[in-house]
């Protein structure tokens, strides 16, 4: 006759097949939480506070930008950078050098500041052009008592125009 021999229960697949699923869930657990104590988080500043408390004097120097009407013609080459500053004011002194950060929205690695001497007309000096994507740009003088801030998709072809208005004859050059 023909009788069924009862096995052990991890013999058996089921059981076995039950605890994969929780089992798979508690090393995804793990993994998880070791990926979250190693890695850093690259979008919090470390002195977020002190930057809240900053923010109304960096509204101020944006306000400050916009009375005195300055606009930044800037051209990003592959390797080097030039900035034209206009302003509709005759308050607006041109400094002696300018500084320029270009910062990526979500990878902080790759942000790049330089300090530009004028040239002539224009503020130049050698820049090593950034990977593709969407970029912030942000010019300021070197007193810190204004700035302008805008957007680039990179390769941009041309200046890429930030500030008040747009004068024609900074958008043609």
């Amino acid at each position: 006759m023909n009788e069924m021999v009862a096995k052990p229960w991890y013999k058996e697949p089921w059981p076995w097949l039950l605890m994969a699923g929780p089992f798979i869930v508690v090393v995804a657990g793990i993994f998880t939480a070791w990926l979250a104590i190693s890695s850093a988080d690259g979008l919090v500043a470390e002195d977020y506070y002190k930057r809240g408390l900053a923010a109304g004097t960096t509204i101020a120097r944006s306000e400050r930008a916009q009375a005195l009407g300055i606009v930044a013609a800037v051209r990003l080459m592959s390797d080097r950078i030039v900035v034209q500053l206009k302003s509709t004011s005759g308050e607006f002194v041109t400094p002696a050098s300018i500084a320029v950060a270009l910062s990526h929205p979500t990878r902080a690695g790759l942000d790049q500041s330089i300090d530009l001497k004028r040239e002539g007309g224009a503020f130049a000096a050698p820049f090593r052009l950034p990977t593709a994507g969407h970029w912030l740009v942000l010019v300021e003088d070197d007193a810190k008592s204004w700035r302008l801030m805008g957007n680039v998709v990179l390769p941009a072809s041309g200046d890429v125009v930030i500030g008040a208005e747009q004068p024609a004859d900074i958008r043609n050059q």
